[in-house]
């Protein structure tokens, strides 16, 4: 594909939401042969099956991670009965996969010139394939990457919550996923005040800030969505105090969660960091 992926307003609107705000732009990415079913299932049986997510499509909003279960089909069987079969999967890293690695790299590189006066250089990009039910429901939970969803087939909706609200994900949970804990969130029925929906059609695309909690209905076809993402040095040193909120507490200090963007975070990162670094030269010993 040699066209731009986006157009002159959709990298407009880009630069208007980036890094903070949630928003649609619109992709021409539609009918890509590399999104194909058949394009899919030959990618799916050439990638790592730990890089292979499978789950049933009838989920509630949130949900225990320990209680998601696998369909119990093959990778070529669920992608193509997608239709009847009640599931969802994600092909997750496929960057590993030299063509789609060039196809990343070709949505990304558009949007260099508006990330970069913004949050720096993109650092550790990667894409995911979504591939769902109709009624599937990816449930509620939250990322550490700049992400920009792209629809490619079939519809849905994505409803976002504010990043950095306490009362929706309280810091203990972000430090816990920094520890290396599941992405997924508890989800309560007083939150829903403060959700946005998005509905998504093939063209369009969503940015969704770092960290913004999420969750995702499909519509009443197949969905196939291309999630491109990228972290930023802001992005990791959100990590960061997170990482030492969590050591913090476990000395009896009730630490402040990080700053939103445009702070940067700093003096925490620097000494969570610091931290890391001894552990590493004293664990090597």
């Amino acid at each position: 594909m040699t066209d731009a992926v986006f157009d002159a307003k959709a990298r407009a609107d880009f630069a208007a939401l980036y890094p903070e705000t949630a928003g649609r732009i619109h992709h021409r990415l539609v009918g890509h042969p590399l999104f194909e079913f058949d394009a899919l299932v030959r990618l799916a049986q050439r990638m790592r099956p730990e890089d292979v997510e499978q789950n049933l499509a009838d989920l509630p909003i949130g949900v225990d991670p320990a209680a998601l279960a696998d369909n119990g089909l093959s990778v070529a069987d669920t992608i193509r009965s997608i239709e009847q079969c009640g599931s969802w999967m994600v092909l997750k890293f496929v960057e590993q996969d030299p063509v789609y690695r060039a196809l990343l790299d070709q949505v990304l590189d558009e949007l260099v010139p508006l990330v970069a006066p913004a949050t720096g250089p993109m650092l550790k990009r990667e894409a995911f394939i979504f591939v769902s039910s109709p009624g599937a429901v990816t449930p509620f939970h939250f990322d550490p990457e700049h992400n920009i969803l792209l629809q490619l087939r079939g519809d849905k909706v994505m409803t976002l919550f504010p990043a950095g609200d306490e009362e929706v994900a309280e810091g203990r949970l972000h430090e816990a996923f920094h520890m290396g804990g599941h992405r997924n969130l508890p989800f309560r029925d007083s939150f829903l005040a403060k959700g946005q929906p998005f509905t998504l059609a093939p063209g369009e695309a969503l940015y969704v800030p770092v960290k913004a909690p999420h969750w995702v209905k499909n519509g009443d076809a197949p969905s196939v969505s291309f999630s491109v993402t990228w972290r930023s040095e802001w992005s990791y040193r959100e990590a960061d105090v997170h990482g030492l909120n969590h050591l913090l507490r476990r000395i009896g200090v009730e630490p402040a969660g990080p700053r939103r963007f445009p702070a940067q975070n700093y003096t925490k990162s620097i000494y969570y960091r610091a931290l890391a670094k001894a552990r590493r030269i004293v664990g090597g010993q």
